[in-house]
């Protein structure tokens, strides 16, 4: 989604500088600079006039707008246009202008001299939230699918050698090939194997972002990378050890980051649970978990399940699971592990036809696999029944796999109080 951003200046040099830098601005529209309150208000009045979705994402106002007092000015914009999102520009960013600036409805504050990681992490904050509120209201879920506010799908074993990251992998190249800007993240911080399996080897992981206080786009575009099939790759890290740097905290401060510039974000968590895997769990709109019809798998299912609901990162009825591997002769079946687990298994198995993928796994190119394939017919089937290849729908009623993402949020930090194996 581009962001739709108009600046408030009434000093021309001040107009000019702000436009410079809001043009380096990845998917950003910046549109020509209002020279004062009342033109300011009149233009968001016009726009509104014709549609709630034609209002920018963002409203940037500096502190010599004129000729309404500028906390003033944000409140009126505030008050009669809730869905956008104002940020004040002043050269006085203290504690007590900040406070005043909040009560007074804006979304954030950026201190004078600008500077381009500022500006990037508030608009991308301001225009995050302007397109939660729209979608609450039921606006502009068609619209603007993308961008700040992008689906989260997970994607979690029962346990090792399920097919996770194979599932993770295609879920991504689907929704990638029906036009959806997609980005893969390996959350299997010890044992990452998505790069393995798409042939990749890049410089940069998921590691590199976890100090990080405010992850802007050109941030995030250094650690990204943008592979031939259209799918934007965050990597595991290559040492196994500074998985350990990823905790909580960085992983929902990535998750943010993705969510913000892609439409969709594939998470292979893997099969272990960690602070950084369960708190990308507890905040994805749709969360995956991938067994095969065995009694061990099916046990790791549950345990896992379980595990969830004890540390209050998701509930079962909440879960999707997609059971792999699975034949018409087998005796576990679908229903089955539903009803073992408590959880909702997809409509759409995933069939038994290793000999189909034997070639592609090994040459570790996943994305060559050939469109007859009943395994790859399979998981992009499931990919359009949970939702991954079209734009959120508004409020209503919902497909198949959409009522998975309704779910209590709940605390991960009991992890750090005892992990459970």
């Amino acid at each position: 989604m581009t962001t739709r951003i108009l600046p408030a200046a009434g000093d021309p040099d001040a107009a000019r500088a702000l436009v410079t830098l809001l043009s380096q601005l990845p998917d950003s529209e910046p549109a020509v600079p209002v020279p004062d309150s009342t033109t300011l208000l009149d233009t968001l009045g016009r726009l509104a006039a014709e549609s709630i979705d034609e209002l920018p994402e963002v409203v940037l106002v500096h502190e010599r707008i004129g000729p309404a007092p500028v906390l003033e000015l944000i409140r009126e914009v505030a008050l009669r246009f809730p869905a956008v999102g104002v940020v004040l520009i002043t050269s006085d960013a203290g504690p007590a202008l900040f406070s005043a600036a909040m009560d007074s409805g804006a979304r954030g504050l950026i201190g004078l001299p600008l500077t381009y990681e500022e500006l990037a992490a508030r608009v991308q904050a301001a225009a995050q939230w302007s397109v939660g509120v729209r979608r609450h209201l039921g606006r502009g879920a068609v619209e603007t699918p993308s961008g700040p506010g992008g689906r989260v799908v997970t994607v979690t074993g029962a346990k090792g050698g399920v097919g996770t990251t194979f599932t993770a992998v295609q879920f991504a190249l689907a929704a990638a090939a029906s036009g959806r800007r997609t980005a893969l993240v390996d959350m299997d911080l010890q044992a990452g194997d998505v790069g393995s399996y798409l042939d990749v080897q890049f410089r940069r992981s998921i590691a590199d972002l976890a100090g990080i206080q405010d992850i802007s786009p050109r941030v995030l575009q250094d650690a990204v990378y943008d592979d031939r099939t259209g799918v934007a790759l965050l990597l595991a890290p290559a040492d196994g050890e500074r998985g350990e740097e990823v905790d909580e905290r960085a992983a929902r401060l990535v998750i943010a980051a993705l969510r913000a510039r892609y439409e969709l974000v594939v998470i292979d968590c893997g099969t272990q649970v960690t602070g950084a895997n369960a708190a990308a769990v507890e905040s994805a709109d749709v969360a995956v978990l991938v067994t095969t019809p065995d009694v061990v798998a099916v046990r790791a299912a549950k345990r896992m399940v379980r595990m969830w609901e004890r540390l209050q990162v998701r509930k079962a009825e909440d879960t999707a699971m997609v059971v792999n591997r699975w034949t018409k002769h087998t005796e576990i079946q679908p229903a089955l592990i539903e009803k073992i687990t408590k959880t909702r298994a997809t409509r759409t198995p995933v069939p038994a036809a290793f000999k189909e993928l034997q070639a592609v796994v090994d040459a570790g190119r996943v994305q060559d696999l050939d469109n007859r394939s009943t395994v790859k017919q399979a998981l992009w089937a499931l990919a359009g029944e949970l939702g991954l290849l079209s734009a959120p729908e508004a409020p209503g009623p919902q497909p198949a796999g959409a009522s998975l993402a309704v779910r209590a949020a709940g605390p991960v930090a009991r992890l750090r109080r005892g992990r459970e194996g």
